[in-house]
């Protein structure tokens, strides 16, 4: 079966770093374009940053940009969301979701046969 398992997350302070991982199992990652996405109490599902299949193009959201970088290793099934200069409003829990058939180079966010979503790895930054 497929599993996508994330990990990296946990509490660090104000101006900090986190390198978040996902590693997915029974799919050819290849094949798989990737996002990260976060949910904080009270609010929606915010998309983060996408990868293309072969790592050529990246998404960012206003957010986060220049302050987080994604990228993958699809010979070791993994994707990477390294987070930096963390602020307490990225304080969510972060998802990584693949999808095979995609319209761009994200994910789509509906319940599609072909899209896996992780568990998520809960991110806490204090101020």
């Amino acid at each position: 079966q497929v599993q996508l398992m994330e990990s990296g997350g946990g509490s660090v302070q104000s101006g900090g770093s986190l390198r978040l991982s996902c590693v997915a199992s029974g799919i050819a990652l290849n094949y798989y374009v990737i996002g990260w996405f976060r949910q904080a109490p009270g609010k929606g599902r915010e998309r983060v940053s996408c990868i293309s299949k072969d790592g050529g193009s990246t998404f960012y959201s206003d957010s986060v940009k220049g302050r987080f970088t994604i990228s993958r290793d699809n010979a070791r099934s993994t994707v990477f969301l390294q987070s930096n200069s963390l602020k307490p409003e990225d304080t969510a829990v972060y998802y990584c979701v693949a999808d095979r058939m995609p319209p761009g180079i994200c994910p789509r966010t509906g319940d599609f046969e072909s899209v896996y979503w992780g568990k998520g790895t809960p991110v806490t930054v204090s101020s």
